[in-house]
């Protein structure tokens, strides 16, 4: 069992499981946050109409959902990040 990378607690993968399932074929595997690190957005990724995940603290949801993102990088060659409109800092 892993810790989480966010809150170092010991990453329960019966409950991330559990609320990753709306991120089609992603599994506990694919991530090293715990189910109280992440909030599942549903309908959110802008091509597939899936649900995104969002690491707590972050203020941003995501166009994306990993599988789109990594689709993308897999058609293209290029990364587009999580969101379809780059942020200005």
């Amino acid at each position: 069992m892993k810790p989480c990378h966010s809150c170092q607690s010991v990453i329960d993968e019966y409950e991330l499981d559990k609320q990753l399932e709306p991120l089609r074929d992603l599994t506990v595997d694919d991530f090293n946050v715990c189910a109280d690190c992440v909030t599942v957005v549903a309908d959110a990724c802008v091509e597939c109409d899936g649900a995104v995940y969002v690491p707590r603290g972050e203020s941003i949801t995501p166009d994306f959902c990993p599988a789109c993102r990594f689709d993308r990088i897999d058609r293209t060659g290029h990364d587009p990040g999580w969101n379809d409109t780059p942020t200005t800092s």
